[in-house]
């Protein structure tokens, strides 16, 4: 007799199917692991004495430092450690190391321990990087370049797919206490396009292609994070003082 037969003539409820909801969970518990261990990934500091952190090549000279004109600095001039970054304002992988180097700002910079300068890399493939670049350099006309780095970073999500960059930023400017038209006058005239494409062009010159890459002194991260980013900083930091 078949099952569907004997439940005609029974009475006898069909079997219930299966809940999906236990295997549901698991897997979001799973990618839940995997992300909380990949932000441990980067942002753990490993030992500054650790085999693992990265060291110069060889024979690698040392970062020609003539380039930092082209640059943004903050920081003392005769810091002992100097991290740079070449990084696209609209790159989301740069948006997640921007916590690092502002905590680096902060523990390091701000003690005269470390100079920090920025290369502006805008990327083809990003429509709004190189308008996000100059609006940084026209805020900092006011001084306030590194306050606009902070907003277009925080705001990354909100601006990268604006048709209107230049009216987006000019309200930024605005939020963080600019003086709107002049701004505004600016980024209309472009007037930080040849600064920008310099920044662009050491890039090229040093062969960089990939955004953020993070160079302590001549020293490339292969892990942009705070915890890579501290324990070198901390490694070479004990090495100046020898």
């Amino acid at each position: 007799m078949g099952e569907a037969k004997r439940r005609r003539q029974t009475g006898a409820p069909p079997p219930k199917a299966r809940s999906r909801k236990p295997l549901v969970i698991g897997v979001s518990v799973l990618i839940l692991a995997i992300i909380i261990a990949g932000v441990f990934f980067l942002t753990a500091a490993p030992e500054p004495t650790s085999d693992e952190l990265p060291v110069a090549a060889p024979d690698a000279e040392a970062f020609p430092s003539e380039l930092d004109q082209y640059g943004v600095s903050v920081g003392a001039e005769d810091a002992p450690v100097v991290v740079r970054e070449f990084a696209d304002f609209q790159c989301p992988a740069c948006g997640e190391f921007a916590k690092a180097s502002q905590r680096l700002k902060q523990e390091y910079v701000d003690a005269g321990k470390v100079r920090f300068v920025y290369f502006e890399l805008p990327l083809r493939q990003h429509q709004n990087a190189f308008p996000a670049a100059q609006a940084a350099r026209c805020a900092g006309d006011q001084d306030a370049y590194w306050k606009m780095y902070d907003r277009l970073y925080d705001s990354q999500s909100q601006w990268s797919g604006s048709n209107d960059p230049t009216a987006t930023f000019t309200r930024y400017s605005r939020d963080i206490g600019l003086e709107e038209r002049r701004f505004r006058l600016c980024m209309t005239s472009e007037l930080h396009r040849e600064a920008v494409e310099e920044s662009r062009r050491v890039a090229m010159q040093l062969q960089v292609t990939s955004t953020p890459t993070v160079l302590v002194d001549n020293i490339r991260l292969t892990r942009p994070g705070w915890g890579q980013l501290s324990a070198v900083v901390e490694r070479e930091l004990s090495r100046a003082s020898e």
